[in-house]
């Protein structure tokens, strides 16, 4: 039986806007959380110990990372090097050139010959050596059309009839790895992928029209002993016989994830059958706070109150709070930001109420015939601040209507008339 630590969607480097500079280190205290959090990882697979560790892959949140996060990333699992422990790294989408071809940021660890780490960006079989005996790894890595098709096969095909022929390919090569598995081994196929029984995040958007949904009856087979898979951020397993397991990310990226738990998965793994635990890590809390005080007499003090009744303690904070224009300057900004100053960091996000929204009245809905007169009276008759005005607007109306030439009077009353500008606004939506 071979223990294997799962984990996936590092995205070591994201989210710096939700972090600040450690002046004691000079570096985003969110790149701090990331390398915490995968130190914690890296602990829990020195400390069981396990055979093997498989990364799901997008390590970074793109090809090309500055420096300093390509070293804080190469530490953690330097650890495993040393201490001896086989690592595949599979490329997902995030590691890959734009043109989705090689994985810029992991080949550099199979150009330097680090003992023991495998990068997976191809479809291939790797029987790795491990404490527990030999095990066979298949690595699957993000693919895309230009993967597995060229241009002129492409030509005139409608989206769906191209991802029709990219998985027919799949299946084959897919086939021709399965054939050459050992059935005496543990096997494991890992992949960077959509399946189209996940519950999608955020990242179903970002890779929208560079790959494809891979059906779940291609990966839900008796010649797989565990699946593990990467791109879904929330941790989800979708089959039981075999294993089929997205660990979900290892950070919260952004509010998307707030609601998530984060963590990385334990396999325990033997021809025929596996068992899976997911292990929770002890993330940064983002939380998303929502006040509606456009009809509050007190908005300042209902704001403030809203924030006590949230633990935002080193939290990452979004305020989102709905006003009227006339509430504008009752609110105290200063007092605002001393209430939000034990949160990690924070944004405040403020929405004005439109005083022209108002509920449609029952008897002007399409229910109730009416013509405009009868309906612009009826729509006067609910108005109050217009009772003064409402004859002079019932005449204007008529003459409109009917094309009647106003007399000298009529005119020059309706001239001296005060409209406010709010009413000639509501009147123009009419």
């Amino acid at each position: 039986m071979v223990k294997v630590l799962h984990l996936s969607d590092i995205h070591m480097g994201s989210g710096f806007s939700h972090g600040h500079i450690n002046p004691e280190t000079g570096l985003n205290t969110r790149l701090e959380d990331f390398v915490t959090t995968l130190s914690r990882c890296i602990d829990r697979a020195l400390s069981e110990p396990v055979d093997l560790v498989l990364f799901g892959g997008d390590a970074f949140p793109d090809a090309t990372p500055p420096p300093v996060v390509q070293q804080a990333f190469a530490q953690q699992f330097q650890r495993l090097v040393e201490a001896h422990i086989p690592t595949v790294l599979l490329v997902g989408n995030h590691d890959q050139h734009a043109q989705g071809m090689g994985g810029a940021s992991l080949c550099i660890y199979r150009t330097l010959g680090v003992p023991g780490i495998i990068v997976g960006d191809r479809l291939t079989t790797h029987t790795i050596n491990t404490q527990a005996g030999p095990t066979q790894v298949i690595t699957l890595p993000w693919l895309t059309h230009s993967t597995l098709l060229t241009r002129p096969e492409t030509e005139g095909l409608s989206l769906g009839e191209v991802n029709e022929i990219m998985l027919d390919r799949l299946r084959v090569a897919l086939e021709g790895e399965i054939r050459r598995l050992n059935p005496d081994l543990p096997k494991i196929l890992l992949a960077h992928l959509m399946t189209d029984t996940a519950r999608y995040g955020a990242e179903k958007f970002l890779a929208v029209g560079k790959g494809f949904t891979v059906p779940m009856a291609l990966l839900a087979r008796p010649c797989f002993d565990y699946v593990a898979l990467g791109h879904v951020h929330k941790h989800q397993i979708l089959c039981q016989e075999p294993p089929i397991v997205y660990p979900g990310s290892i950070e919260r990226v952004d509010f998307s994830e707030e609601k998530e738990e984060k963590g990385f998965v334990l396999a325990a793994i033997e021809p025929g059958h596996a068992s899976v635990e997911f292990c929770p890590l002890p993330v940064r809390a983002f939380q998303t706070i929502t006040v509606n005080i456009s009809k509050s007499d007190t908005p300042q003090q209902d704001l403030e109150q809203a924030l006590t009744k949230t633990d935002i303690t080193d939290a990452v904070v979004r305020l989102v709070y709905k006003l009227r224009p006339a509430q504008i300057e009752q609110i105290d900004h200063v007092a605002l930001n001393q209430a939000l100053s034990k949160a990690h960091t924070y944004t405040i996000h403020s929405e004005l109420v439109s005083q022209l929204t108002r509920p449609r009245l029952p008897e002007l809905t399409s229910d109730n015939a009416r013509d405009p007169v009868n309906a612009l009276a009826t729509y006067l008759a609910h108005r109050d601040d217009l009772t003064e005005l409402a004859d002079d607007i019932m005449l204007a109306a008529q003459t409109l209507l009917h094309g009647d030439t106003l007399t000298a009077d009529t005119a020059l009353a309706l001239d001296n008339t005060a409209i406010p500008e709010e009413s000639n606004q509501q009147l123009r939506l009419l």
